[in-house]
Order: structure tokens, then sequence, then C-alpha cells
């Protein structure tokens, strides 16, 4: 048995929210549903693929507390379309779930809270906390770099790592690696691999404002961002040496407007496609970067303003990874810093290194 009464549009949110972790299609019918829960004063919906749970809690009157699994889809669907301000949900024991809002009225069919697994409990964990804007930045600008095939799992997710009062989030695919630094305000180092697939859900989750308290056990992380909060496990292995990977010397410097580049590439590339694949020519001279590529259908050539010290250069790279590189800058101006034509290249800020992408080069041939 239970009954509560909201507002229809925070329902909807909630169920928005919760949706993210329904799997769509389960062995476990319970799975694809939401656990709703309705204690004094609020309800929660809870939802579980066995990888990544998610509950999100709202304010509601509460006229008898009680526990149902509904079906997501169909729940969804019918708060979204009820045009009343409020609606009610009630449930009585032979599992039948009427919704009501307005002069629309449905019943539908739940199933005991009992059939829904338990999530995991993260238990006794170390944590850290941080404004959702920034961990929300540091996510977007480097899961472009997480490998998308299973060849190494661990690849998979992106590296956190928290030392001297310092977190920095790596995501590596064997092509590029994408790296970025922040402060952060924690209780003790420490080091954790979060699948790919938690993070893009994350970001639909966190909002401008406010802060994400994150806890880290063994196995498992939980975000908790107050209305919401998202569990996942962890994925285990060694991951890449990214200190390693990153080269410390450079003979090359280049200072680039970013937008007039990714404008630069972009016109080179339209002669490239999947089916017409060529790498593209990128030649760094003192003052412009010159940008040419040869395919069966013709060839391409354009330029762009720069300002280069130290050895001038030629390169080939893969114009869609100079791209992802370059798209994920949040800065206007940018520094490109090089060490031969087979080393890779660094793309970083004028000042510091907030950021840093590596996009490794591809061999030419002579023309």
């Amino acid at each position: 048995m239970m009954k509560f009464t909201c507002n229809t549009q925070l329902l909807s949110q909630s169920i928005n929210a919760a949706m993210l972790a329904v799997s769509p299609k389960s062995t476990l019918l319970a799975l694809e549903g939401i656990l709703v829960r309705a204690a004094v004063r609020e309800i929660a919906l809870v939802s579980y693929n066995l990888e990544m749970g998610i509950t999100a809690s709202m304010e509601a009157r509460v006229e008898e507390p009680g526990e149902i699994i509904i079906p997501a889809k169909v729940f969804s669907d019918i708060v979204r379309r009820i045009e009343s301000d409020e609606v009610t949900v009630e449930a009585d024991d032979r599992c039948l779930v009427q919704i009501t809002g307005g002069v629309s009225q449905f019943t539908i069919l739940g199933m005991t809270a009992e059939e829904f697994p338990e999530l995991p409990a993260v238990g006794e964990a170390a944590g850290f906390t941080m404004p959702m804007a920034t961990l929300s930045s540091m996510v977007d600008m480097t899961r472009y770099a997480i490998a998308t095939n299973d060849t190494k799992p661990v690849q998979t997710g992106c590296l956190f790592e928290l030392e001297g009062g310092e977190l920095t989030v790596v995501a590596v695919d064997g092509f590029r690696l994408a790296l970025r630094r922040e402060k952060a305000e924690h209780y003790q180092d420490m080091r954790f691999i979060v699948p790919g697939k938690t993070l893009a859900e994350l970001l639909k989750l966190m909002t401008e404002e406010g802060n994400v308290a994150v806890e880290v056990s063994r196995k498992h992380i939980l975000f908790d961002m107050g209305s919401c909060t998202l569990v996942s496990r962890l994925l285990e292995g060694e991951f890449l040496d990214y200190r390693a990977a990153i080269p410390h010397e450079s003979s090359t410097g280049v200072v680039v407007n970013t937008r007039a580049l990714i404008n630069s590439i972009e016109r080179t590339s339209l002669l490239i496609s999947d089916r017409l694949r060529s790498p593209l020519r990128v030649d760094f001279g003192e003052s412009v970067i010159r940008m040419s590529c040869s395919t069966s259908i013709g060839k391409a050539y354009d330029e762009c303003c720069c300002s280069t010290t130290g050895k001038l250069l030629e390169m080939g790279f893969n114009n869609r990874f100079l791209l992802d590189a370059l798209k994920n800058v949040d800065t206007d101006m940018v520094r490109l810093e090089l060490c031969g034509p087979l080393s890779p290249m660094k793309v970083l800020p004028l000042e510091g290194e907030h950021f840093l992408f590596l996009v490794l080069p591809m061999r030419l041939r002579a023309e």
C-alpha cells in the first residue's frame, strides 16, 4: 500500500534522472522498472542496471508510506503527458498502481519491492567534495579520449588521481591522451578508474550550481548531488603510466588561435571521409600553419596564422583526432609543443597546464 501527491513537473524530472540507470531489456524484469519509495514528506525513485544505480529524491505529500516497482517507460510517458500541476500515485496490495492528474487516470500493474536487487553500498569510504561545474568540465573535456572498444577494458574509463590537494582526470585510447587538473579539497591521496558510461550519465545529472560529494571504496564510487545520488562499480586493472607517455622535451612551440585552427582543419578535411582516408599534412612555418590533403577525389589546401619558435617541421595527423583535441580546449589561444615528426603533439593552454591533450602523428608518404 502506498499513496502520495506531488508536483507533476518535478516528478517527471526525477523519473528522467532515474531512467538513466534503467535496463532497457533485462532477464530480471524488476530492473526495467523504477522502485518508488514513499516515506515521511518525500519520495525516492531508485533505478539500477547492475553496473550503476541512481536515486532521485523529491518532496511529496505522503498519505501512506510504502514502496513498489513501477514499469519505467510507461511511468515516464504517463507523468510527462499529464496536464495538471499535481499528480497522485496510489498502489494497493495487489500491486495495481493508480496515477491520477486532473481528469486523466491510469491503472497499471506494478511489482513488489522485494523483487528489486539491493544497490551496492560504498561502506567505509574515502572521499572529496568539489563544485559540480568544475567536475562536469573536467569530465566533459577528457571523455573524448576514452577507448570505445573493449580490448583494454581499463581504458574504457577515466583515471581519477588525487595527489597533493589536486585532482587529475586522464583518458587514453592508444591514439590520444586527454588530461585535466584542478584543485580539490580531499582527505587522502587515492586513484581509481570510473567507467565511461557512468561518466556520460553523471554529466546529465550534474548542474551548474552546488557541490558534489564523492565517496570511493575498493570496488564502488558514489556521487552525491543532493537531490540525486549515483553509485557505480569501478574498473579494475592497471591504467597506463600516463606520465611516461607525455614527452617532457620540445623542439618546436606554436601559438595559434583555437577557433581559426579548427576552421582551417575542417575546411581541409572536406575531402577526407571514412571511405576516403588520408593523413592531414600539417606544415608548421614561422608565421603560418599550412594544411593539405590528397584523396582519390582531389586535393585541398588551407592555412592559418600562428607564431612559431624553434625548429620548423612537417607532420601528418588523423584529422578527426586533431579536431577532437582542439574542440575540447577551453581557451581562445592554444600552445602546441612538438618534438620531431613522429613524436606526440602536446596541446596546452598558453599559461600553466590545467589541461594537456596528446595527439599521435601519422607517418607521411613522400610526395
